[in-house]
């Protein structure tokens, strides 16, 4: 196993010896008077205690952020690009730390890190930087008489947002890049599992001569600094990704000061295989698309259905596929899955797969792993089999490396088994016939479906669920426009002011 001590690795004790709150361009300690722990979940160590945030602290953050708003705001969109154009760059120039970081805080492999979660995050800074030149209204018309309009979109004011512990890098990146392109500036706040690479983000956006105020984080717990913040009467828009339950007590506080809310919340995306699938790139798809971040992921395939001609070959090629996922160190360069974010979480996981062996076949997996990795929170890659729609490993969200398969009959049937759930996030179909996939495209109700492929996303590409899965979308030209509001502005053309709709209300006076 890796040695969090070792001086070639990340360290966090030291890189963030003055605290883990970064209010107006500075890092500073917590003054909730309680402490937190950063836990690598690859040997259970501690690899970073820190002071949480209290509530004095996202008042610090919300004052800091509410002063620079009408300087960032005022910027040009030239300006917010050219800054945010120098903040890919440092991001890019810092990418080794930022994987480390992300890594060790949250157990998937560097390779990972290295490949998808920081390149991601550059891209999605520069896709930004570039959108913030393009805040565009309507063009002017006349509608009404002598009366010209047109549409401004201007930013909101102080967003305040809250991410979660699966992609801690990138889930920043979706919350405070359309944010500040758009002129808002925000207060982010970092699960308490996971505070690592959003401080290393936003020390970047300051190294890139991003204005200070503009990014700020507050580390701190969800029931105290996350519900202060939400419903922080300064805080003009809230956005939230995390678990449904967790979002709807989201929504319940934003509602009471009526801010603007954007929910990115929990998935149980359907896997669709039809019987003219390729069968094995339907089988490579599924064990990659459940298996990414250890299953720890919203938009991960988690229920498997495979029309009857195609079943059992693709429960014995998955289940086999699955055997050879190499389970380990998430540092060293052959490990395929790394563990989950904590112990709990693993329990968890494992909690669902036991309670299935009464009622549905546990093909793959289903096991804790011994011997060097047992300090950690690994769990073998599990398939379930013959579950019923109905039972609870089919219907709840699982987080973990667990796919489940069902058969289906009629294409009618797929679909309607696909979109059996409370959630819509995404989904995949897999088929060669193009009238086959359009259908399924058009009917199963997610805000995404690819189409023999699951998991890539696009930083041109909108992300967002429907039903459950909340509302709103990040990433894309959709994403920057749901950080900011829209102002009807009314010219009279005439010299003087017409009085015709005055006597119409108030007659000669």
């Amino acid at each position: 196993m890796h040695n969090p001590g070792n001086s070639t690795r990340f360290q966090a004790q030291d890189r963030f010896a003055e605290g883990a709150q970064y209010i107006a361009g500075r890092l500073t300690k917590g003054t909730s008077g309680r402490t937190h722990a950063v836990v690598d979940p690859a040997t259970g160590q501690d690899v970073y205690t820190y002071e949480l945030a209290g509530t004095e602290d996202v008042d610090a953050a919300v004052a800091a952020a509410r002063e620079a708003f009408p300087g960032w705001a005022g910027a040009t969109p030239g300006e917010r690009s050219d800054a945010m154009h120098r903040f890919a760059g440092v991001l890019a120039e810092h990418a080794e730390d930022l994987a480390q970081a992300e890594s060790l805080q949250c157990g998937k492999p560097l390779k990972l890190s290295r490949e998808f979660d920081v390149p991601g995050t550059v891209d999605n800074t520069a896709f930004f930087a570039g959108a913030a030149r393009h805040l565009q209204g309507q063009s002017a018309g006349e509608y009404s008489g002598d009366h010209t309009s047109y549409v401004r979109r201007e930013a909101i004011g102080v967003v305040g947002s809250i991410a979660p512990w699966n992609y801690p890098l990138q889930m920043a990146a979706w919350k405070v890049l359309p944010a500040i392109a758009a002129g808002n500036t925000i207060v982010l706040k970092p699960a308490e599992l996971t505070p690592l690479t959003s401080l290393l983000f936003a020390q970047a956006a300051t190294e890139a001569g991003i204005p200070d105020g503009v990014v700020n984080i507050v580390t701190g717990a969800g029931r105290d600094a996350g519900e202060h913040l939400v419903g922080h009467p300064d805080v003009a828009m809230t956005s939230f990704t995390g678990s449904t339950g967790v979002g709807k007590r989201v929504a319940e506080i934003a509602t009471s000061t009526v801010k603007r809310l954007h929910l990115e919340l929990g998935g149980k995306a359907p896997f669709v295989v039809f019987d003219d699938a390729d069968l094995e790139a339907a089988v490579h798809g599924a064990v990659a698309g459940a298996l990414i971040n250890t299953g720890q992921d919203c938009t991960a395939a988690t229920r498997a259905y495979v029309q009857r001609p195609l079943y059992d070959a693709f429960v014995q090629g998955v289940a086999d596929l699955m055997e050879s996922i190499r389970v380990g160190d998430p540092f060293a360069p052959d490990t395929d899955l790394g563990p989950l974010i904590s112990h709990a979480q693993r329990d968890r996981v494992a909690g669902f797969v036991d309670r299935a062996r009464s009622y549905a076949r546990v093909v793959a997996g289903g096991v804790i792993p011994q011997g060097d990795l047992e300090q950690g929170a690994h769990y073998r890659p599990t398939l379930v089999a013959d579950a019923a729609q109905d039972s609870e490993i089919v219907q709840a969200e699982i987080f973990g490396p667990v796919l489940v398969v069902l058969p289906f009959d009629s294409d009618d049937e797929g679909i309607r088994l696909a979109n059996d759930t409370p959630y819509g996030l995404a989904a995949s179909a897999w088929t060669r016939d193009v009238f086959r996939a359009n259908r399924a495209t058009r009917d199963i109700k997610a805000g995404c479906v690819w189409v023999n492929d699951h998991i890539p996303i696009l930083s041109e590409m909108p992300h967002g669920g429907y039903k459950a899965s909340g509302f709103g979308k990040d990433m894309s030209a959709y994403s920057f426009e749901e950080y900011t509001q829209i102002k009807h502005v009314m010219f009279d053309n005439t010299a003087v002011a017409r009085k015709d709709w005055h006597r119409t209300i108030f007659g000669d006076r």
